[in-house]
């Protein structure tokens, strides 16, 4: 392990700490990831969060000088963050997404999907906003899509549903924490088993997506994540097949199915040639988003079928984007 110095005399001021934690953690090779992508700004939350400030505090403040007290509770985060590999946000017990603060835990993904973009645009043209009365998040982990969804139409409910009893207790946290009860609903069910007699106007997931190559090839930090919210079989496609397989029987006539499969979006793409999938690009950074509507997975449901219930088959070693 890297000898790091935690000895802070001579820092004064929050811009001194927060300076000082940036190069303790490059020095370090910690990875960022989780809301970051730099060792400075991991520092900002840790040392923000520490001094219970607001991430848009005034330039001034930056000047200030901490108490001694306050210097060991910055300290203290820093060498946890360096000794443990955590992510940030479990740190802290909580993680930023569309502009809503939700609690988090080892239990549940770190928030950071593309998807916030589409639900900054009320996921238009795909639906009509005011006229959408149900949402589906499905894999939902913490809750954030789906109820950072709800932003987006007035007139919804939305069900939040995971195979994980542990993740569904955070999500229900992040329920109460908007009081969101009468909006929001957290079911636990493996995909759509317990959904029966349902139907949606949006469903919209992010599930796991990442083969075993990639699993052990994840960084420390990635692999302090729940397996369970990320890897998905020997191609990473386990649930992305069952998806679009079952999803139109979950859809109003109307409906729309929207699926994060990240770096495996190649990997759809071949197996799936003649499905109509429209590929969302993104201006703040992302990839491997799709959407289709319910009858388009209509024409197609027969090939999508034998596709779910073919046997796995076997891969070798195959070239593949580091990132997730």
């Amino acid at each position: 392990m890297i000898n790091v110095n935690y000895q802070y005399e001579g820092l004064e001021t929050i811009i001194d700490f927060v300076r000082w934690g940036g190069t303790l953690f490059n020095k370090a090779q910690l990875f960022f990831g989780h809301g970051t992508d730099n060792a400075f700004d991991e520092s900002k939350v840790l040392t923000f969060y520490a001094l219970n400030l607001p991430w848009d505090v005034p330039e001034n403040y930056w000047l200030s000088r901490l108490t001694q007290n306050e210097k060991q509770q910055v300290t203290e985060l820093f060498k946890r963050r360096i000794e443990s590999r955590k992510p940030a946000a479990y740190l802290t017990g909580e993680a930023w997404f569309a502009g809503i603060r939700f609690n988090v835990n080892e239990s549940t993904l770190v928030p950071r999907s593309p998807i916030a973009e589409l639900i900054s645009q009320r996921y238009e043209p795909w639906v009509n906003p005011d006229a959408v009365t149900e949402v589906l998040d499905l894999c939902t982990g913490s809750g954030c899509i789906g109820i950072a969804s709800l932003q987006a139409f007035p007139n919804a409910t939305v069900d939040l549903v995971d195979i994980s009893p542990e993740a569904l207790v955070v999500a229900q946290q992040n329920i109460a924490l908007y009081g969101l009860q009468e909006a929001a609903f957290a079911i636990e069910s493996d995909l759509f088993s317990a959904l029966e007699g349902k139907q949606y106007d949006l469903i919209v997931s992010n599930p796991p997506y990442v083969d075993q190559i990639e699993m052990d090839a994840l960084p420390e930090e990635f692999q302090q994540e729940p397996r369970i919210g990320l890897e998905a079989g020997a191609d990473g496609l386990d649930l992305v097949r069952k998806i679009l397989a079952q999803a139109s029987t979950y859809l109003k006539e109307d409906g729309v199915l929207i699926v994060e499969v990240g770096v495996s979006q190649y990997y759809v793409e071949s197996e799936y040639p003649e499905l109509p999938l429209f590929w969302f690009e993104f201006e703040q950074g992302g990839e491997g988003v799709f959407a289709i509507q319910k009858s388009e997975l209509d024409v197609f449901q027969t090939l999508l079928d034998e596709k779910c219930t073919r046997p796995l088959y076997e891969r070798g070693a195959r070239e593949k984007s580091d990132k997730i």
